[in-house]
């Protein structure tokens, strides 16, 4: 039986288009905390994005890439990482996904 006080994995929210609007506000200063490489999304990468974006819900992600081989990496980290991909901007990505435990969500949407 399954406990009920084990958390449920974080899934990739839903948001509308004013909601996004305001997170790529609240991205614009924002540094890349991630970097990725002609590599593309490894396991230890994507271990790292799931660290920033469980610790900073909000992150922004730069993928050193053309852009055909972009796409498919931001396309694999949304799959291997719950989360919503909010713009991309270059060889920036904005990813956001709010903390799994309410009260310790920053970004209140």
């Amino acid at each position: 039986m399954p406990d009920p006080d084990a958390a449920s994995p974080p899934s990739a929210p839903s948001l509308s288009a004013a909601q996004r609007k305001k997170l790529r506000g609240l991205a614009h200063p924002l540094e890349p905390v991630v970097r990725l490489g002609r590599s593309g999304l490894t396991e230890s990468a994507a271990a790292e994005v799931e660290r920033a974006i469980a610790h900073h819900e909000l992150i922004k992600v730069k993928i050193a890439a053309d852009r055909e081989d972009r796409q498919r990496i931001v396309a694999d980290i949304v799959e291997r990482v719950p989360c919503a991909l909010i713009g991309t901007v270059g060889q920036i990505a904005i990813l956001y996904r709010p903390h799994e435990r309410p009260e310790k969500r920053r970004i209140k949407l």
